[in-house]
């Protein structure tokens, strides 16, 4: 009988790693991009810069994938050159972060996490890779507060306007 106990507590145990196992693979594991924080003075208030996404139009931060052997801050600077052509200067240390999702060819959503860097504008190139691609959209702090398509990314320019100014 205590043979027959041990079998069963493994096959149990076996059994319970093996749903477990299953379940992980409806979870959608949360990445992470980095997001430039395009910022300019305006006339009254400091002016954001949002760019809509390829396939939606949504009004978002310009982002991208982290990039292996970079630093984040320079990934950021390159998502603002490629999708918009900002050249500017980014902080080094990231203001903060929020939760977004990415929408992939297939039409499923990955959860992510996007890490934002605080970008200085100095000047924004006519040609740039992305040109046609996006539309990119200059406005007030806050105005791109209201116009911006994601609640996370309104939330974190509402809580970051101090940092923003």
């Amino acid at each position: 009988m205590g043979v027959e106990m041990t079998i069963a507590r493994t096959v149990s145990a076996q059994d319970d790693s093996w749903l477990r196992g299953l379940g992980s693979l409806f979870v959608k594991p949360a990445r992470l991009q980095i997001a430039a924080l395009c910022v300019r003075p305006g006339k009254k208030e400091p002016e954001i810069l949002l760019v809509t996404t390829r396939d939606t139009g949504r009004l978002i931060l310009p982002k991208g994938w982290p990039e292996k052997d970079r630093p984040a801050h320079e990934t950021a600077l390159t998502e603002a050159y490629e999708e918009a052509g900002v050249i500017g200067k980014a902080g080094t240390r990231p203001m903060g972060s929020f939760r977004s999702f990415k929408g992939l060819g297939t039409g499923l959503k990955l959860r992510t996490t996007v890490v934002v860097f605080k970008v200085t504008f100095k000047k924004q190139l006519k040609k740039y890779p992305e040109l046609g691609q996006r539309k990119c959209v200059w406005l007030p702090l806050s105005q791109a507060m209201e116009a911006a398509d994601e609640t996370a990314l309104k939330r974190f320019l509402r809580d970051h306007k101090s940092e923003i100014r």
